[in-house]
C-alpha cells in the first residue's frame, strides 16, 4: 500500500520529536551527598529503533526499514528528500554526541565510517651503496630504480 504526502511529512515531524527526546534524555546518577542525581545522557539516534519501536510507542503509523531504504533511493524526490534529511539529522547527531561525549564507538565506526587507525606511509628512498672494492675513487651511489653510473 502506497503510503500518503500526509504520512511522509508525519515521518518527517515524527523523527524531529524523536531527535528531541535523544537530546534531552538524561539518566539518574548518585551524587556525593548521597542522593541522585538527573545528568545528561544523549542517546545516538537510529532508524531501527526509531521505527520499530519508537514510532509505535507514540502510537503512529511506521514502515520498515526496507521501505525507508527503498525511499532513500527512490525516484519520488519527495520520498528520497525526506529520507535524506532524516538519515542526515540522525548522523549529526550522532556524529556530535560521538565527538564530544566518547560515546558509541562501535557505531561511528560501522555507519558514521569512522576509523581509529592511522595511516603510515611506509615508502622511503633508500640510497643504495654500490662499491667496487678494487676502484674506490668513483661516485658508485645508485638511487633506487636506477642503474649504477657507467666508468669511462
Amino acid at each position: 500500500m502506497a503510503k500518503s504526502l500526509e504520512f511522509i511529512n508525519l515521518l518527517a515531524d515524527q523523527s524531529w520529536i524523536y531527535l528531541q527526546e535523544c537530546i534531552g534524555n538524561t539518566k539518574e546518577m548518585l551524587n556525593n551527598k548521597g542522593g541522585t542525581t538527573e545528568v545528561r545522557d544523549r542517546h545516538i539516534p537510529t532508524i531501527d529503533y526509531f521505527l520499530r519501536i519508537w514510532m509505535p510507542l507514540n502510537n503512529k503509523e511506521t514502515i520498515v526499514r526496507s521501505t525507508y531504504y527503498a525511499w532513500l533511493d527512490s525516484e519520488d524526490k519527495f520520498k528520497s528528500n525526506t529520507i535524506k534529511n532524516i538519515d542526515d539529522e540522525f548522523k549529526s547527531l550522532a556524529t556530535d554526541i560521538v565527538a564530544n561525549e566518547g560515546k558509541g564507538i562501535f557505531y561511528a565506526k560501522n555507519r558514521l565510517g569512522m576509523t581509529d587507525r592511522q595511516q603510515v606511509d611506509t615508502n622511503h628512498n633508500i640510497n643504495l651503496l654500490n662499491i667496487d672494492p678494487l676502484n674506490d675513487t668513483a661516485d658508485h651511489s645508485i638511487t633506487e630504480n636506477s642503474s649504477p653510473k657507467e666508468e669511462d
